[in-house]
């Protein structure tokens, strides 16, 4: 059994990495303001920017990517389940492994699925000859006979993961963990749009 020194110990570490993973993903998010600051003055976050959306540059000034979003938000939810989910220190450890897989099933069928997507979107551009010959309606059913596929393999995957997440929760920790998760999920949205406008606002100046 651990001690409690250990225990707290543990506790303190997660809440170090948590903060240094909120610097990075949050920290910048008063960015816009920073223009508005003095010059050589960094713009000082305020006491709730732990809650804040979170940047949508990299600290180079380069756009940050759809791909490292999900990375942070992974590891960020991670960091942020126990207490969000009131988890035990005996609890977190097989919760952990079990959300890193339904993170890693979901990642994965999202990869597979945008991969077919694009080749429909390929084959049905709108410069593609019309009526389209034999060969693309067929190569476009089997694109859809894939989708369908993976939408049904992805839904029993996903399905198994979260019943394996569920195991290691009570009943009301599953309930947060689903509140928990669509909280997240809005929160990604949201940086994701600022990502994409801050990517055509840099293309728009580099034209300029």
């Amino acid at each position: 059994m651990k001690s409690r020194v250990t225990v707290t110990a543990t506790v303190m570490m997660r809440r170090r990495l948590t903060a240094l993973l909120v610097s990075a993903i949050l920290g910048l998010a008063a960015a816009p303001a920073a223009a508005q600051t003095s010059p050589g003055r960094p713009a000082v976050p305020s006491q709730g920017a732990a809650a804040a959306v979170p940047p949508d540059q990299a600290p180079d000034g380069q756009p940050i990517s759809a791909g490292q979003i999900q990375r942070w938000f992974e590891a960020y939810t991670v960091l942020q389940a126990q207490e969000a989910l009131g988890l035990s220190e005996a609890q977190y450890g097989r919760f952990v492994t079990r959300l890193k897989s339904l993170q890693e099933i979901r990642r994965r069928h999202q990869q597979a699925r945008n991969k077919i997507l694009a080749e429909l979107r390929r084959l049905t551009a709108p410069q593609a000859v019309s009526p389209a010959p034999a060969a693309d309606e067929a190569a476009i059913g089997e694109q859809l006979r894939g989708l369908r596929d993976e939408d049904d393999r992805g839904a029993v995957d996903l399905r198994k993961a979260y019943e394996g997440v569920d195991d290691t929760l009570t009943v009301t920790q599953q309930a947060r963990f689903r509140t928990f998760e669509e909280r997240m999920e809005q929160q990604k949205l949201e940086l994701l749009m600022r990502a994409r406008q801050n990517a055509r606002a840099n293309r728009a100046r580099g034209k300029s």
